[in-house]
């Protein structure tokens, strides 16, 4: 296969295309609730540089997309409090769905349907590269994580349940 050729064209690696970003593709067989746990077993790569991309409302109902690592879990309470809402909770499956476009399980951070504020765990952006959904089930990309702030806008949060 050549190099110009790309395994997977979804709205996410169309978007880091129309950027330029440089990506590396990488599919993995997908197993329902295996999470970043299973990717990066199959990938052979440490679950903390694989990061999960949920997303999740506020009091309001406003969605915003959240980046954390794969092996940690969002504090809700300590997210809401650091961006000034009230509550901050996970969104359901169906109205993740039609926020980003994307199935539960693919979800990317690039070319979801809506625009929505991005935080993202601060040392996610310490990391030199990192495995992020690229927009269906079963396919990571690797990119260097600046990308998410140069190209997304993504806040830095410490949001991560130690």
């Amino acid at each position: 296969m050549s190099k110009a050729r790309h395994i997977c064209e979804t709205p996410a690696t169309q978007f880091l295309k129309q950027y330029k970003v440089a990506f590396g593709e990488h599919p993995y067989d997908y197993v329902d609730h295996g999470g970043t746990g299973e990717s990066a077993r199959q990938l052979g790569v440490d679950e903390h540089i694989v990061v999960k991309t949920l997303i999740m409302e506020d009091e309001d109902a406003k969605p915003m997309v959240v980046l954390m690592h794969g092996d940690r879990e969002v504090s809700t309470k300590s997210l809401a409090r650091q961006i000034g809402a009230k509550k901050v909770a996970p969104c359901k499956p169906e109205v993740a769905q039609r926020h980003s476009g994307y199935m539960v399980g693919g979800t990317s951070p690039f070319g979801t349907r809506k625009r929505m504020p991005i935080w993202v765990e601060a040392s996610v952006l310490d990391l030199p590269r990192i495995y992020i959904n690229g927009g269906r089930r079963g396919y990571l990309v690797s990119i260097e994580p600046a990308a998410l702030v140069d190209l997304l806008g993504a806040r830095p949060v410490n949001a991560a349940l130690q």
